[in-house]
């Protein structure tokens, strides 16, 4: 985010976050946005382009985008990224054998100019299967310690409990208003 973004954001006090939700598919993005918005969880279809919710957390407006995962899909979230606040990357953590693809893929947006200084949360999802790695191996396999380009941070949860899913929202919205709008954060959200 260039700082023109951040002086314009700051002066018009609009208190709007673009937060993209990106991941591999079947990772759980929507199932996250569906828990936060109170939705039916036990059944959600793989999505097919892209949805916005929006949503008020305290005194601010969320617009969130949640794009499909998809490998055919990936080349196309580079259209999403313009003015991104925040990027909430969902892992899958029973998902061994893809870790190495979803790193790659993490990497590659991590690089990407647009969405450079973007607060950046990972959801270790689907810790409420048997074998799910815990945040502290999906942080190692990730790599995230050796990121210095975005503020970062990990956080276990399951979208079909709602475990820690609205905690993480939650930082995420008090990490971009303490960049964006100086100190405006509110404690309780």
């Amino acid at each position: 985010m260039g700082l023109l973004t951040i002086i314009r954001k700051n002066r018009q006090k609009e208190r709007e976050m673009r937060i993209l939700f990106l991941g591999l598919d079947n990772a759980g993005k929507t199932t996250i946005l569906k828990r936060l918005n109170g939705d039916d969880v036990r059944e959600v279809s793989p999505t097919l382009g892209f949805e916005i919710k929006t949503f008020v957390r305290g005194k601010y407006t969320l617009n969130i985008w949640d794009v499909g995962g998809q490998r055919s899909l990936r080349p196309y979230w580079r259209n999403y990224f313009e003015q991104t606040d925040a990027l909430v990357w969902v892992v899958d953590s029973s998902d061994r054998l893809r870790m190495d693809d979803c790193k790659a893929e993490l990497d590659g947006l991590l690089s990407e100019d647009r969405l450079a200084g973007a607060t950046l949360l990972v959801f270790a999802n689907k810790q409420d299967l048997d074998g799910a790695l815990s945040d502290a191996e999906i942080r190692d396999a990730l790599a995230l310690r050796s990121i210095m380009s975005h503020h970062w941070k990990i956080i276990p949860c399951s979208a079909v409990t709602g475990e820690n899913v609205v905690e993480g929202v939650d930082w995420v919205v008090n990490d971009v208003a303490g960049r964006l709008y100086y100190g405006s954060v509110e404690s309780s959200l």
